[in-house]
C-alpha cells in the first residue's frame, strides 16, 4: 500500500535565499536547512517499504523528522526541534496517493527507550511486591493465627490460601495481573508489535537498535509482513543489514554526494559484513 508517493525538499538555491534573508543572527545554526540538500536530495519517490541508509551524519533521521512534521504524525517522545524547523517543513511539499490514516505515526529510538524504561519501572514495582508476598506468605502459613471476629475474614483467607498452596502459587495469584518481565530487545520488539497496527503509514527510525539479530530477522518479517498484507507503508532509516535486505524495499543510499537507488548488496555497510565474513569463512 502507498499513502505517501513523493516528498520534496527545498533546494540549494531556495535554501540560500532564505538563510541571507535573516534577521536573527543570534542563533549558531540553521538546522535542518543545509542538511539535507548537501547531498543533492531534492525529492524522495516511496514504495511500500522505503530504506534510508546511511551512517550518522547522513541526514536520514533529519529526513524523518520533516516529513513526519510535515504530515503532523503522532510520536511519543519529543525531538530536539530547532528555531526554524517550521521554517523548513513549509518550503516542503508532498503528494499523496491516498489519505494518510489518523493513526499513522514515526517511532523513534527514544520512543522504544522509553518504553522500555517504563516497562522495567512497572516490573520493578512488581518484584517489590513480590518480595513483600514471599514474607506475608511465610507469616500466614506459620503462624498461629485464630480467627476472633469478622474482621479476621480476610486473614483467614490468606492463611487458608498460604497453607493450601506452595509459595510460588501463593505468589502469584496474589500478584494477578503481573506484567510479564522482557528483555531490553524482547521490550522493543513487543512496542513495535503493538504500535504498528494494519492499513497506516510508520516512520521507523533506526528500529534495530536494542534488538538482537535474532529479534531483528523476526521484525523483518513483521514489517514485509504487515506491508504485503496488511496495508501498511514503511519509511524506515537503518544500516542494519537484516532489514536493508527486507523484499522489494527501494533503498536510497544517503552516504553518497549524490543520494542514489541502490540494492542491498551494493551498499558499503553489507560489503563490510560480508568481506570481514568471508576473510573468516574457514573458522565457521
Amino acid at each position: 500500500m502507498i499513502y505517501l508517493s513523493h516528498f520534496e525538499f527545498p533546494g540549494a538555491e531556495q535554501e540560500y535565499d532564505f538563510t541571507m534573508s535573516l534577521k536573527r543572527t543570534c542563533y549558531d545554526t540553521v538546522y535542518p536547512f543545509l542538511t539535507i540538500s548537501k547531498h543533492n536530495l531534492r525529492m524522495l519517490d516511496f514504495e511500500p517499504i522505503t530504506i534510508l541508509y546511511g551512517g550518522n551524519g547522513s541526514g536520514k533521521t533529519t529526513v524523518l523528522n520533516v516529513i513526519a512534521e510535515k504530515l503532523g504524525l503522532e510520536r511519543d517522545t519529543l525531538y530536539n526541534r530547532s528555531n526554524f524547523f517550521e521554517d523548513y517543513t513549509k518550503m516542503c511539499s508532498y503528494e499523496l496517493d491516498c489519505s494518510i490514516p489518523r493513526h499513522s505515526r514515526i517511532i523513534t529510538s527514544d520512543d522504544v527507550f522509553d518504553f522500555m524504561l517504563n516497562l522495567r519501572s512497572i516490573n520493578n514495582g512488581i518484584n517489590q511486591k513480590r518480595e513483600e508476598l514471599f514474607d506475608e506468605y511465610l507469616d500466614a502459613k506459620y503462624s498461629h493465627f485464630q480467627m476472633k471476629s469478622l474482621d479476621d475474614y480476610d486473614q483467614l483467607k490468606k492463611v487458608n490460601s498460604a497453607h493450601s498452596k506452595t509459595q510460588s502459587q501463593f505468589v502469584r495469584k496474589n500478584l494477578m495481573n503481573n506484567v510479564r518481565e522482557h528483555s531490553n530487545g524482547e521490550s522493543a520488539y513487543l512496542y513495535f508489535s503493538d504500535k504498528i497496527q494494519e492499513n497506516a503509514l510508520y516512520l521507523l527510525d533506526e528500529p534495530e537498535n536494542s534488538l538482537s539479530p535474532e529479534k531483528q530477522q523476526e521484525l523483518l518479517k513483521f514489517l514485509e509482513d504487515s506491508a504485503r498484507f496488511f496495508g501498511c507503508q514503511f519509511i524506515i532509516a537503518t544500516h542494519s543489514p537484516f532489514l536493508l535486505s527486507m523484499r522489494g524495499a527501494k533503498i536510497y543510499d544517503m552516504d553518497e554526494e549524490t543520494v542514489d537507488v541502490k540494492k542491498w548488496t551494493e551498499l558499503a555497510n553489507v560489503r563490510a559484513y560480508f568481506d570481514f565474513f568471508m576473510k573468516h569463512e574457514s573458522e565457521f
